[in-house]
C-alpha cells in the first residue's frame, strides 16, 4: 500500500512539472489540475508460499498416516480401467483442487482443455472453457419440457480413450450439445470450492451456527440480511433426512466431507462408489470396471489397506489445515490490512462472512476439538438477487441463494463467485449487488455493498488488501 501511494505521489509530481513546461511553450494550453485521482484496485493474487496444503497441527501419528494416504489418492489421476466415465468432468480430485496448493481451487491453467482429447478421447472443448479460465462444471436449468433440471451434465466422454489402465475405443457415446444450451441460455456453471479446513467446518455444532445467525438480529434486519430459506432468520440449509444443518458446496447442499467426496467421485469423474453405486451413464459397451468402481477391500490386513478412495478423500480433507493469512505482503502494509479488517466489520461484511466459529468440545479428533475456525462464513445460505442467481435449487436453497463462501485462502485464489465470472475481488464485491425482479428478490448484500462503495478510496484499498491477506 505504501509503495503504491509513493508511486502515485511521484506520478503527480511528474504530471505537474510536465503541465508547467507545456504552458511555458504555448499560452493556448489551458492549465489543468495536477492532482491525480487515486482509485482502489485489487492487489491481485498474493505471492509467496501457499500457506496451505499440509495437515492440521496436533494430529496423532496414525491420523497423519491416514492424511498422507488420502493426499496420495487425492492427487491420483484416474483412467478407464479405474472406472473413469463414461461421462466425466475431470480425471482426479487434484485436477480441480490445486490452487495455491493441493486442496485448493482452479489453477492458473485449466487442465480440462487438455483432458478433453487426452489419450485419444473424442471430445471438443466447450466454448465456456479456456486455457486461462476456471475449471467448470455445467448444469442445465431446465429440461426440454420446461421442468426444473439443475443437475450436472458431464462435459466429456471416454469414447476413443486408450490409457494405461484401459481401452475405451469401443465406446461410442457422444458429448451433449453444450453450444445449443449456451445459445438457449440454459446452462450455468460452478467452479471448484476449496476443501481446506473441512474437518474444522464439520466440527462446528449446529447450535453454534444458529446462534451466530441469530446474533446482531436488529442490525441484520436493518441491512436486509435474513439468513436462509423463506427469509427465516436462524435457519441454515437443513439436511432433508435428519434436519441437521448441511454446510458444504456452493448451496450448502452436502452434510459432510465424506458425502461431498462420494458425490464428486461419481459426478465429476464418473467413478461409482459405496455411497453412489449406480453409473450415471449405463451404456453397456462403455463399462470397463465392475460396479461400484470403488469398494472396501474386505480382505485387507491393515486399516490403511481397507479404506476406500472416498474415505481416503474424506480423511485428507478432514485433516487438511486451513490456509494461513499473512500480516503484510508486497504493496500492503500491516497497518493497511488491520484497517481493512476493521472496515470490513464496520460496513457489515462480517455479518455474513463471520470471522470465526468455534468447533465442538466433543469432536472425536482431538486436533479439531474446541478450535477456532477462522473461515469468514456463517455457513448459511442467503438470497443474492437476480445478478448472481443461477435458477438452480438444491436442498432448501432457492435458485438465487448461495452459502456464504468461506474467505480463508482468498488471497491466493484466481477466480471468484460460483461460476468464476471474475478474477477481480473488487468486481466480485460489486456482483453481490442486484435489485429484485419478477423471479427473485433483491440481494441481501445490497446495503452492505453500498456501504463499501461509500468508503473513500484509501479505505476501499485497505479492505481489498485485507481480503488478499487471508
Amino acid at each position: 500500500m505504501d509503495s503504491l501511494r509513493t508511486s502515485l505521489s511521484l506520478k503527480r509530481t511528474f504530471v505537474g512539472f510536465f503541465a508547467v513546461a507545456i504552458m511555458a511553450v504555448s499560452a493556448l494550453i489551458v492549465p489543468q489540475s495536477s492532482s491525480a485521482v487515486f482509485f482502489s484496485v485489487d492487489p491481485g493474487v498474493r505471492g509467496g508460499a501457499p500457506g496451505a496444503g499440509g495437515p492440521i497441527p496436533g494430529l496423532t501419528a496414525n491420523e497423519v498416516a491416514f492424511f498422507e494416504q488420502g493426499l496420495e489418492d487425492f492427487e491420483e489421476q484416474e483412467g478407464v480401467g479405474d472406472g473413469l466415465g463414461p461421462r466425466f468432468n475431470a480425471d482426479g480430485c487434484g485436477t480441480c483442487h490445486s490452487q495455491p496448493a493441493i486442496g485448493g481451487t482452479s489453477p492458473v491453467v485449466n487442465p480440462q482443455v487438455a483432458i478433453a482429447t487426452a489419450f485419444g478421447a473424442r471430445n471438443t472443448v466447450p466454448s465456456f472453457l479456456s486455457a486461462n479460465g476456471p475449471v467448470r462444471e455445467a448444469r442445465f436449468v431446465k429440461n426440454p419440457n420446461g421442468s426444473p433440471d439443475g443437475g450436472v451434465h458431464a462435459l466429456f466422454v471416454i469414447s476413443g480413450r486408450v490409457d494405461s489402465t484401459g481401452n475405451a475405443s469401443g465406446c461410442n457415446i457422444a458429448q451433449e450439445d453444450f453450444e445449443r444450451q449456451v445459445r438457449n441460455r440454459n446452462v450455468i456453471f460452478r467452479i471448484p470450492s476449496p476443501v481446506f479446513g473441512i474437518g474444522l467446518m464439520e466440527s462446528i455444532e449446529d447450535q453454534t451456527i444458529v446462534d451466530n445467525i441469530n446474533a446482531n438480529a436488529a442490525v441484520k434486519i436493518s441491512l436486509g440480511i435474513f439468513g436462509h430459506v423463506n427469509h427465516v432468520s436462524g435457519n441454515g440449509n437443513n439436511n432433508g433426512n435428519d434436519g441437521t444443518i448441511a454446510r458444504f458446496g456452493w448451496k450448502a447442499q452436502n452434510k459432510s466431507g465424506l458425502l461431498f467426496a462420494g458425490e464428486a467421485y461419481n459426478v465429476e469423474m464418473g467413478i461409482t462408489n459405496e455411497l453412489f453405486q449406480t453409473e450415471r451413464d449405463e451404456t453397456a459397451n462403455c463399462q470397463f470396471a465392475t460396479v461400484p468402481n470403488d469398494v472396501q477391500n474386505t480382505d485387507a490386513v491393515t486399516p490403511l489397506e481397507a479404506t476406500t478412495a472416498i474415505q481416503n478423500f474424506a480423511n485428507f480433507q478432514r485433516f487438511l489445515a486451513p490456509p494461513q493469512p499473512v500480516a503484510s505482503f508486497q504493496g500492503a502494509s500491516a497497518a493497511s490490512i488491520n484497517s481493512g479488517r476493521q472496515k470490513f466489520a464496520e460496513i457489515g461484511c462480517a455479518l455474513c462472512h463471520t470471522p470465526t466459529l468455534t468447533t465442538s468440545p466433543f469432536t472425536t479428533v482431538a486436533a479439531l476439538r474446541n478450535k477456532p475456525a477462522n473461515l469468514y462464513s456463517d455457513l448459511a445460505v442467503h438470497g443474492m438477487g437476480p445478478g448472481l442467481a443461477d435458477g438452480v435449487s438444491q436442498g432448501e436453497a432457492r435458485g438465487d441463494e448461495f452459502r456464504t463462501a468461506p474467505l480463508w485462502g482468498l488471497g491466493q485464489r484466481i477466480f471468484f463467485l460460483h461460476d468464476g465470472r471474475t478474477s477481480d475481488v473488487k468486481q466480485a464485491i460489486q456482483e453481490h449487488k442486484s435489485f429484485g425482479n419478477s423471479q427473485f428478490p433483491s440481494s441481501e448484500a445490497n446495503k452492505v455493498v453500498d456501504k463499501f462503495n461509500a468508503l473513500n478510496a484509501n479505505d476501499e484499498q485497505d479492505v481489498l488488501n485485507f481480503l488478499r491477506s487471508l
